[in-house]
């Protein structure tokens, strides 16, 4: 666990020692909030932040664009730069190292998605809002944005390019981000299985006010997945 830690709060600090941090939460900030006056809450006077958190936009640069870029250094700029094994030479194992990263990643997106609290008390002077359905899109938003980083950790795990990685992970989020808005073109055998793997399925469902022990486990699973992916591809070197 102090392995962990340290590899958490080396890779949080450099987060912050370096634009990109700045970058993600100030342009989140600006987007999120201009989607937020633009979606009509002040107009509509409706004390509710459903149409906020399902807004297609907010998602898609949130999972799709900004962690990919968050996350496209994780090992990346290791192997570029030669330090991996140098790293990995010293008393840490591989899935201490991947959980370092990983959690650091975790940790700069909820300290972004802390802005919704702010939302949250904006709307709450319109009237009564409903804290189940708040409460638990933002455990959705925490859940999706875990699995999207551990997608991103996984394809920065496979390449020393940065560019490379961010342009990979962009795809693969896009296509679990998409695949539940497309589930027309599929025979109709195969529509429960596409929609069951579709990230947004699973949010809405949460987002309702009810934390499904479904969809818990379905992040969890992908959570998993990705990261022992990432530890095999790590592993990978020794062979």
């Amino acid at each position: 666990m102090q392995n962990i830690k340290t590899i958490f709060l080396k890779e949080l600090k450099s987060y912050f020692n370096s634009p990109i941090a700045y970058i993600v939460m100030i342009v989140y900030l600006i987007i999120s909030g201009f989607l937020f006056v633009w979606l009509g809450f002040f107009q509509a006077n409706v004390a509710s932040l459903r149409d906020y958190f399902g807004n297609f936009f907010i998602q898609l640069i949130l999972f799709v664009v900004f962690i990919p870029a968050i996350t496209m250094r994780s090992f990346s700029e290791e192997k570029k730069q030669g330090t991996l094994e140098l790293l990995l030479t010293k008393p840490v194992t591989d899935i201490e190292l991947i959980l370092g990263k990983y959690f650091s990643a975790l940790a700069l997106i909820c300290i972004t998605l802390c802005s919704t609290i702010v939302y949250f008390i904006v709307v709450l002077f319109m009237g009564p809002i409903p804290f189940g359905p708040f409460f638990t899109s933002l455990v959705g938003f925490v859940l999706m944005s875990a699995f999207y980083i551990g997608i991103g950790i996984f394809v920065s795990s496979l390449t020393e390019n940065q560019i490379v990685a961010f342009i990979v992970s962009v795809l693969i989020g896009l296509f679990f981000f998409l695949i539940g808005k497309i589930l027309m073109i599929f025979p109709p055998s195969m529509v429960s299985f596409f929609e069951y793997i579709a990230t947004d399925y699973h949010l809405n469902i949460i987002s309702r006010g009810v934390l499904d022990t479904r969809v818990i486990l379905y992040y969890f699973s992908m959570i998993f997945l990705t990261v022992y992916l990432t530890k095999v591809s790590l592993e990978s070197r020794k062979w």
